[in-house]
């Protein structure tokens, strides 16, 4: 049943994709592209008498983590791809939309949202992710797995007969999926990725050098000089933070060999988890995915040395998309503006599918 104040209010919309990150939320408009890029990051003001009073969102947020004061907090709410936090999820939501229209629609806008989730998720969490966009103010909210997304933000056949596989590796999930005919036949999805290599780092500073380090340092890193193959030049930098033993600041010389082999858990849990999936993949489909190789996305996949790595251990060509930061954020926005072509890729509320 269309509700006509939903349909006139519409009219005055515009239709977003919204890759709910982790790590970062982007929003793509139909027709306009990508437009906004942000960390999925809320500051909460505790001494509010409203609770979950937000101080800030996304950027400014960002700024505020590890400098604020006892009762402002800065949380992620979502933690490994789903919401740990309905409310403050739904306000970030609704703080996006409301940046996307400005002041069209007199602060009533009512879009069409398509949001990529993980595709591990239970039927409990992709309903919450689906409410909270309605209660955020959207209309119509439809959901698509996350390696689907990706693999037609990065130009893969899906709706075709012919197998692809897509691997893409966020900051709390890693989804590794096979697709053929507008549907995935084979998935996995580990809660090892971006943020789990973070750690890696902060805790390989912590055990060797007695220096405790923070998780932006820690990121700063990774991105820097973190491999999952030896470098033809090996680098290094300074590592700064606080020495356990003497409570002193301390800077530390590390090399790319090291961060790699504070990397080697985690990169080996996904090199394993695309394995696994192989393993479990028709070969009518692994036929194509030898001609056609393994395509990575998400900002893990720009980890250097990692589709070295993975075409060593799988014996496939695998190379990293195009657009790997915004695959899955311009998958969406495809959907939405070809949602004929598009309908079968949309997840149903009655499919099971469990974490591994």
């Amino acid at each position: 049943m269309i509700n006509p104040l939903d349909w006139l209010l519409g009219l005055f919309s515009l239709d977003i994709g919204i890759d709910l990150g982790t790590a970062n939320t982007l929003v793509h408009v139909k027709n306009r592209g990508i437009v906004i890029n942000e960390p999925s990051i809320v500051a909460i003001d505790r001494s509010s008498r409203r609770r979950n009073a937000v101080k800030a969102i996304g950027n400014e947020a960002k700024e505020m983590v590890g400098r604020t004061p006892a009762h402002i907090v800065a949380i992620r709410p979502l933690q490994d791809g789903v919401i740990s936090d309905f409310d403050v999820t739904e306000q970030m939501i609704h703080h996006f939309i409301g940046k996307v229209h400005g002041n069209r629609a007199f602060g009533a806008a009512r879009p069409r949202v398509v949001i990529g989730i993980p595709s591990g998720v239970t039927e409990v969490e992709k309903r919450a992710v689906r409410d909270a966009a309605i209660s955020a103010g959207a209309r119509e909210a439809g959901l698509v797995e996350e390696p689907m997304a990706a693999a037609i933000g990065a130009g893969l056949p899906v709706t075709e007969s012919v197998g692809s596989m897509i691997v893409d590796i966020g900051g709390g999930t890693t989804e590794v999926a096979v697709i053929s005919l507008g549907g995935i036949v084979v998935s996995r999805s580990i809660r090892v990725a971006g943020d789990e290599m973070n750690e890696d780092i902060v805790n390989y500073a912590r055990q060797k050098y007695n220096l405790l380090i923070g998780l932006r340092m820690a990121e700063r890193t990774k991105i820097e000089i973190g491999s999952a193959y030896p470098m033809e030049r090996e680098r290094t930098m300074i590592l700064r933070g606080r020495n356990l033993v003497t409570g002193l600041p301390e800077a530390v010389e590390v090399s790319s060999v090291e961060i790699r082999e504070a990397l080697a858990g985690s990169v080996q849990v996904i090199v394993d988890a695309v394995k696994a999936t192989l393993d479990e993949t028709p070969p009518e489909l692994v036929a194509d995915l030898m001609e056609y190789g393994i395509v990575l996305a998400g900002g893990g996949a720009l980890l250097h040395g990692l589709a070295q790595r993975l075409q060593d251990e799988t014996r496939m060509h695998v190379y990293v998309a195009d657009n790997p930061l915004t695959a899955v954020v311009m998958g969406t926005g495809m959907i939405l503006e070809k949602p004929e072509f598009y309908k079968e890729t949309l997840t149903s509320m009655q499919r099971k599918s469990t974490i591994r």
